[in-house]
């Protein structure tokens, strides 16, 4: 019983004590993990559509029920922006883009990107800029699919700095 009160006891409360003592994560240092995640998946995006074209970039990337909104239209949602996509034809342009900034929420579910795009005419010596926001949903699997995209023209030349 001596050794009991001696050696054991001391040992399981050592135990209990460094258990509890467990170091928790930096959320702040999580979220900008994430962020970086991000914008890393948005320039793979961008190097996507100039390889294998917008159209099958953005249908790659697009979460089932993802809403598009463009100029004069009302929004396309779910299964419509797919066939809003298949119907465009992307063969005399390149679309790339440089994302600037991102965001994501505390939880880490959803998150934004925002930047430049280059609008190439392959018919022409000229390039077309303007500002896009992507906005991101993480999936169960924990990969991210783009819910919402929208995207305004006219933007002079920009620095890519």
């Amino acid at each position: 019983m001596r050794f009991l009160k001696i050696f054991i006891l001391p040992v399981c409360l050592l135990i209990l004590l460094t258990s509890c003592n467990e170091e928790q994560p930096d959320p702040v240092l999580e979220k900008t993990n994430v962020e970086l995640e991000l914008m890393a998946l948005d320039r793979k995006f961008s190097d996507q559509s100039s390889v294998q074209g917008y159209k099958n970039s953005f249908i790659e990337q697009l979460d089932s029920n993802a809403i598009l909104l463009r100029p004069n239209m009302m929004p396309i949602e779910g299964g419509a922006a797919v066939d809003y996509l298949i119907q465009q034809d992307d063969h005399d342009f390149t679309l790339t883009w440089d994302p600037r900034h991102a965001e994501v929420s505390v939880r880490g579910d959803l998150g934004f990107t925002y930047g430049v795009y280059i609008l190439k005419p392959l018919s022409i010596d000229t390039m077309l800029y303007g500002n896009y926001v992507h906005i991101w949903k993480r999936q169960p699997d924990s990969s991210w699919r783009l819910v919402l995209q929208t995207a305004n023209e006219g933007l002079g030349e920009p620095s890519f700095e």
